[in-house]
């Protein structure tokens, strides 16, 4: 065919310009395609055989004489044959139809498997005819598609509407495992994380030369994820139960699913809004479901290097989880997984809405409470495993309560207590299990678990005491720093035993640092006293030889001895001047606090609304209690450990009291 003659199509009808009038035509699924026997019999077997077949039938009912007939009139008939089942369909057979003719054609890894597909099926082999479409195509997939990751992906991704034949050829297993094989040769770390979304922002920010090269690499990365995500759904599946049989990289699989994840399942990603464009969209809940069902059963179980991440990712999946209904078993996999890198979550990955009518609380409580068992046991687990390791046991008790991740999730719990203190349906009996269920370990200071107790008081004025005495029990008054302390002993919502205890230990804590102070004092004159000494001495032995020039520098350095001394002897009282100040003061705490405690024992029944007590206490203890609003912050906190040995300190000097 030359250039001229050049294929045409007229709405569902395929035409070969050639000149010629066509003598056959093929029918392809809605296409029909008026074509001529040379060109397809010289290289398809088959069509030679439809063909030669037909004609042979032609000559048989030709032989037949018709009294109707005209002797002298000559019919010609058209050959026909249809391919209801063709792989790749009309678009296959025109390629293959074109290959017969002679027309270059350009291959591609999205059509490479489909011509092959059709060689295989029309016969096109190289027994047949010399440098045919299946050598073409086989030799087009070994040197160009299966060196290639990105290739590998489009031509699997064209397997699709080729099943059963491209499984039959093999071409699926071959790209499925060029994929495994690419994949596991490279480095996640290049690819960076597809679901970060500052990903993108962070990799222009490197620059070499003043090129971007970590930002083609995570470009180079995205781009054959996102051709990985374009393959439907059993195909995917396929793929990555191949790359855990392979024993490929977690982290690779894991990302894989999640980026699919994020293409496929809307509202996964809280910080992407975007409409999903209409290729990937899906179209029901129910292929939804089965999506994320499947995401979640291939995550590994393990924990990701990249936590931070993925954490937000798996708290997405979680409520979609639950707005579909999902599964069980998918709900408490995602929990789990959840639960190993706990201290990796903020506080609003935890306000996971509650989408069943059966709770009644804003936010699913019981799912966080869940989350937080699996980490307390995982957390129980590692340390159990690590007892063999460690020597002492003082030692392990040290390292487990000063462990970062327990830190870490204390407070993130802490802040979670406040913010569903303040719902409504929220009973005291759930805040306090919840509350109680974190270790003590996990809060060197109790000023985060005060302010939800606050906030809980507040929002539930009609608690009653009991109630409000057992959620009060929450608190370690000892853990308070001296802002929550203060901000307690004013707090009209606290019941009045709480208050005394704030109290008792706010005066314990002042006591404390007095006698610090005063072991500070005295070490500091004993260390003036001890260098002036030593000074004298050395200057002694230095002018030992009674020169009458180095006498008179002994002179003055025994005058600037004796000055620095009278300095240190003058500072020391106005020291103790301070401290006798410090001692009164404690002592009229003490009145104080027994004078409460003994109008605490006349008062038969407290007010059950706040203020009565209260007021009789400002009137006999001449003090008056503001509320003020809780707002501590970890700046203001002192360490526990240095009060712990201060009171050693103070059992072992009694003398400072």
């Amino acid at each position: 065919m030359s250039s001229s003659e050049k294929p045409s199509s007229k709405g569902q009808a395929w035409f070969c310009t050639t000149g010629l009038p066509s003598d056959i035509v093929v029918e392809v699924d809605d296409m029909t395609f008026h074509l001529h026997k040379f060109p397809l019999m010289s290289k398809s077997r088959k069509l030679h055989e439809l063909i030669t077949q037909q004609e042979a039938e032609a000559v048989t009912h030709s032989a037949v004489p018709h009294e109707e007939d005209d002797e002298d009139e000559i019919v010609e008939e058209q050959c026909h044959v249809t391919f209801t089942d063709f792989p790749g369909g009309s678009e296959a057979f025109e390629m293959a139809a074109k290959f017969s003719y002679g027309v270059k054609m350009e291959l591609s890894p999205s059509n490479v498997a489909s011509l092959r597909c059709a060689g295989e099926f029309l016969e096109m082999t190289e027994e047949y005819s010399e440098d045919n479409l299946i050598s073409k195509t086989e030799k087009f997939l070994s040197q160009q598609v299966l060196k290639s990751l990105g290739n590998s992906i489009k031509t699997l991704k064209s397997c699709e509407r080729l099943f059963p034949m491209a499984d039959e050829l093999g071409i699926t297993e071959r790209c499925i495992d060029s994929v495994i094989s690419r994949a596991s040769s490279a480095d996640p770390a290049l690819f960076g994380w597809p679901v970060s979304e500052a990903a993108a922002s962070a990799s222009k920010q490197i620059l070499w030369n003043g090129i971007d090269a970590a930002g083609r690499r995570n470009n180079a990365g995205e781009s054959w994820f996102e051709d990985l995500a374009l393959l439907r759904l059993p195909l995917f599946k396929r793929l990555i139960l191949a790359m855990r049989e392979a024993e490929l990289n977690p982290e690779i699989i894991e990302t894989c699913v999640m980026y699919y994840a994020k293409k496929y399942i809307p509202g996964v990603s809280r910080s992407s809004r975007k409409p999903l464009p209409s290729s990937s969209s899906v179209s029901s809940e129910t292929e939804q479901k089965e999506i994320l069902e499947t995401v979640v059963s291939n995550l590994p179980p393990e924990k990701n290097l990249n936590s931070s991440t993925a954490t937000r990712f798996l708290f997405g999946l979680l409520r979609t989880a639950n707005i579909l209904n999902a599964s069980e078993s998918c709900r408490n996999s995602l929990e789990k997984k959840i639960g190993l890198q706990l201290e990796e979550a903020t506080l609003d990955d935890l306000l996971v809405p509650s989408y069943s009518y059966l709770n009644e609380t804003l936010y699913d409580v019981d799912c966080v409470e869940r989350i937080l068992s699996h980490f307390l046991n995982n957390f129980e687990a590692r340390n159990a495993a690590a007892e063999d390791a460690v020597a002492e046991v003082i030692e392990r008790d040290d390292a487990a309560t000063r462990s970062p991740a327990m830190m870490l999730v204390g407070k993130l719990i802490d802040g979670y207590l406040s913010e569903i203190a303040s719902d409504a349906n929220l009973k005291p009996d759930r805040f306090y299990n919840f509350a109680i269920s974190l270790p003590d370990q996990a809060r060197l200071f109790d000023d985060g678990l005060y302010r939800a107790v606050d906030v809980y008081l507040k929002a539930h004025p009609w608690v009653s005491e009991s109630e409000r005495e057992k959620i009060c029990g929450l608190l370690d008054c000892q853990k308070l720093t001296l802002e929550a302390c203060t901000h307690a002993a004013q707090n009209e919502r606290l019941p009045l035993r709480a208050v005394v205890q704030v109290l008792f230990f706010e005066q314990l804590q002042l006591r404390h640092a007095i006698a610090e102070t005063l072991i500070a004092a005295e070490t500091g004159v004993e260390i003036g006293r001890h260098s002036a000494t030593i000074e004298r001495e050395e200057e002694e032995e230095e002018n030992g030889g009674g020169e009458p020039l180095r006498l008179g520098l002994e002179t003055d350095h025994v005058e600037e001895g004796s000055n620095t001394w009278h300095v240190a002897v003058r500072e020391n009282q106005v020291l103790r001047l301070d401290m006798d100040s410090m001692r009164t003061r404690v002592h009229q705490l003490e009145r104080e606090c027994s004078s409460m405690k003994r109008v605490i024992e006349k008062i038969e029944k407290p007010a059950v609304h706040g203020g009565g007590w209260r007021t009789s206490l400002g009137k006999k203890l001449g003090c008056k209690f503001k509320t003020q609003v809780c707002d501590s912050h970890q700046s203001a906190v002192v360490d526990t450990r240095k009060e712990r040995r201060n009171r050693n300190s103070q059992q072992h000097h009694p003398h400072h009291e």
